[in-house]
């Protein structure tokens, strides 16, 4: 029998949530940023959800805020029998899909003619994609913060959908998935696991489930 009780996460686990950390810590970090250069922090916020199956519905209530969501969420784990121990560690590759929705609406434009929302809610989608792909693969995640058990990650995919609702598309929402394949060790119990090098954050979720970070910033020009 095991002897070990088995109470902890498992590394795709820590990984998923890792992603979630690190693209709230850097937004935020991306805000501070743009409101040091005097540009619009709100056109680099993002609203980070962890595997929720519909977080666009928040842009269906009256008053929203209209900031992209990002869902990250786990899909699937292959293992390499060849490079595996099989009474210690399993080198694992797995796939995370990070979704970015953009909603837009439509207006009048001031300077004339009519401003189209699912226009907008594509060029929003792609300035949230824009922002997640920049941020996970900057050098410093060439390891997600996790040296000793993801060993590399690289995008695999880039695709556009538009979400449904009562099998017919929103309107007004544009959505786009990031595949993300991270190469990572799996362990079993019976050794002991690497020492993780985490971010060194408060992460805290909304009533919602929303990722939040609390972090101090000290910019200097």
């Amino acid at each position: 029998m095991i002897e070990t009780l088995i109470d902890k996460q498992d590394n795709f686990e820590i990984i998923r949530d890792q992603v979630a950390a690190i693209l709230a810590l850097e937004v935020a970090n991306q805000q501070t940023l743009a409101t040091a250069a005097l540009k619009d922090p709100n056109l680099w916020k993002l609203r980070i959800y962890i595997e929720r199956a519909n977080p666009w519905e928040a842009f269906l209530h009256p008053t929203i805020d209209e900031s992209p969501l990002v869902n990250v969420w786990y899909e699937n784990t292959d293992f390499d029998l060849s490079s595996s121990n099989v009474g210690e560690r399993q080198r694992a590759r797995g796939i995370l899909n990070i979704d970015i929705y953009g909603y837009g609406k439509s207006a009048n434009n001031p300077a004339g003619g009519h401003k189209a929302g699912d226009e907008l809610a594509a060029l929003n989608c792609q300035r949230g994609l824009r922002l997640v792909r920049n941020i996970l693969m900057a050098a410093e995640y060439t390891y997600l913060g996790l040296r000793g058990v993801v060993t590399g990650r690289m995008p695999q995919s880039i695709r556009f959908f538009q979400p449904e609702q009562d099998n017919r598309a929103v309107q007004n929402i544009v959505a786009s998935r990031l595949a993300l394949a991270v190469s990572f060790n799996e362990y079993s119990p019976q050794v002991v696991l690497n020492t993780l090098e985490f971010i060194s954050i408060d992460v805290i979720r909304a009533e919602d489930g929303e990722i939040l970070i609390e972090a101090d910033y000290d910019f200097t020009p």
